[in-house]
């Protein structure tokens, strides 16, 4: 599929086919969400990729907080930003801070960098012929959810996408893309100056 099909493409999915996600999708999804930018390549993301029973489980750790469109999905993926691998990296000799202080980073490169990840994966989704959604996940869950799935304290999930075959319904009459249109690049795009 051509790049601009693909990002003509994406949208959020919200129900999905029982019919499974293959394993060599899985892994070109994984393969492209690990090659998004990192500043100094400090490669602060971790992922927790679930299938099957450990989606319920999933739900029953959080699912209170998220919509019901993941439940459907065969395959889930939280991605973790790692802010320590940042801070660490930036502390080496060849970055020139001698400590760990976040008050060097004007912003918090370790989400943007994560979102970027997140943005590879749904993409890669499309490029599959899979749909996927993007939701958050509330913070009162992160330690049952860390509990839960034995993930290390300094991960802090950023949300979670659920994919799986789009299920081929329309978009609900309610849902934002039919109650609200997309601005125009006039409005949001400024060459040169505002």
């Amino acid at each position: 599929m051509e790049f601009q099909d693909v990002v003509r493409r994406r949208r959020m999915v919200r129900e999905f086919t029982d019919e499974p996600v293959p394993d060599e999708s899985i892994r070109r999804i994984m393969a492209n969400a690990v090659r998004g930018p990192s500043a100094g390549f400090s490669q602060g993301q971790s992922f927790l990729v679930l299938r099957g029973d450990e989606v319920k489980r999933f739900t029953e750790v959080v699912g209170h907080w998220s919509a019901d469109a993941y439940r459907t999905a065969p395959l889930l993926v939280v991605p973790f930003a790692v802010k320590d691998a940042y801070l660490d990296r930036y502390a080496e000799q060849d970055k020139g801070w001698t400590d760990r202080s976040e008050d060097h980073w004007p912003v918090p490169f370790w989400y943007i960098d994560t979102g970027m990840a997140v943005l590879l994966i749904l993409q890669t989704a499309v490029d599959e012929g899979l749909g996927a959604v993007y939701f958050g996940i509330g913070d009162e869950d992160f330690d049952t959810l860390r509990t839960e799935f034995g993930i290390p304290a300094g991960h802090v999930p950023i949300g979670a996408v659920a994919i799986g075959h789009d299920n081929d319904r329309k978009i609900s009459e309610g849902a934002s893309p039919n109650t609200r249109k997309r601005k125009p690049r006039s409005e949001v795009v400024h060459y040169g100056r505002w």
